[in-house]
């Protein structure tokens, strides 16, 4: 069912105090990298909870080319109560980047959480409406930029309407708050150069794509395993699969004690690998920001097909 609520953006006072104490209780209940519909739907109002929705659609333009809008719009017709929406594209992407989604810098990152209301006290939970890709990207930079206390809701808004639990309608209005800017951490991302230089044999890496299988079949870089977020995924929920499902899936990525570095078109299907690969105990993963959008962009660097 829809709810449509009038939010003024308004704050009681007593329900915002001490956020960083009220999100540290929140953030120590986290699981893991995931939280179910039920997690979330006891937990729902807390104070130091955000829900962010980071939807972003497909979108056919008049040259046939499939490129990507805001969600912003399916957010309004249907979000969890009190989520708020996160645009991927602008501030949670540089939109002067030379490729699509290519991740903020810190201070761009640290305006666009704050102005979410997120601060360091707060626990994130998000979710999209599609197989996951979405928030796992938005959970990964988070992490990137020392926020540990987030989580993806599993299986996000499909399973949750599907359960017929409330959906709202409109636009929340986010209570701004203090994130302090953290510099990039080490271990989340890889570049160019890193790639290369596991194709050369000079790097020890796996690569792991999380293109579509008729994308990979078409291109992807030499040696890659192929791991498609749609497939991470349960059809009917979009909830991710049993662990011992993913490690069939994975099989040949965990055969080998190697750093996993994931990629896609654009550095946003591999989050959900990456997240996938968390569930499954793996540390070591990085994902390449630029994939396959900036490798394919060199004509000499080389690529295989099936």
């Amino acid at each position: 069912m829809t709810i449509t609520t009038d939010h003024s953006g308004q704050a009681d006072p007593e329900t915002h105090r001490a956020p960083h104490h009220r999100g540290a209780a929140l953030g120590a209940a986290l699981a893991g990298p995931l939280v179910s519909t039920q997690w979330l739907c006891d937990h729902l109002g807390s104070d130091g909870l955000v829900v962010v929705d980071a939807t972003v659609v497909a979108a056919t333009g008049a040259d046939g080319r499939v490129g990507y809008v805001s969600g912003a719009g399916q957010y309004r017709d249907g979000h969890v109560p009190g989520a708020v929406f996160a645009d991927l594209l602008d501030p949670f992407s540089d939109p002067a980047g030379r490729f699509p989604f290519t991740r903020p810098g810190a201070e761009a990152f640290a305006s666009a959480a704050a102005a979410l209301g997120v601060e360091a006290g707060t626990t994130v939970v998000i979710y999209d409406a599609a197989v996951g890709q979405w928030a796992s990207r938005l959970w990964w930079l988070f992490r990137s930029f020392g926020h540990d206390r987030v989580a993806v809701l599993d299986g996000g808004v499909t399973k949750w309407s599907g359960e017929d639990r409330p959906l709202e309608s409109g636009q929340v209005e986010p209570q701004p708050a203090d994130f302090v800017p953290v510099a990039e951490l080490p271990g989340f991302w890889s570049d160019r150069d890193d790639v290369a230089a596991v194709l050369s044999g000079d790097r020890a890496g796996t690569l792991v794509c999380g293109t579509p299988p008729r994308d990979f079949a078409a291109r992807h870089l030499p040696g890659s395993v192929s791991a498609p977020a749609v497939r991470l995924v349960d059809r009917a929920t979009n909830a991710f699969l049993p662990r011992a499902e993913l490690r069939e899936l994975f099989a040949d990525v965990l055969s080998s004690s190697d750093p996993i570095v994931a990629y896609c078109g654009g550095g946003i299907a591999a989050a959900a690998d990456a997240l996938a690969l968390a569930l499954l105990g793996r540390d070591d993963v990085t994902v390449y920001d630029g994939s396959l959008a900036e490798w394919a962009s060199d004509p000499e660097a080389p690529l295989a097909s099936l």
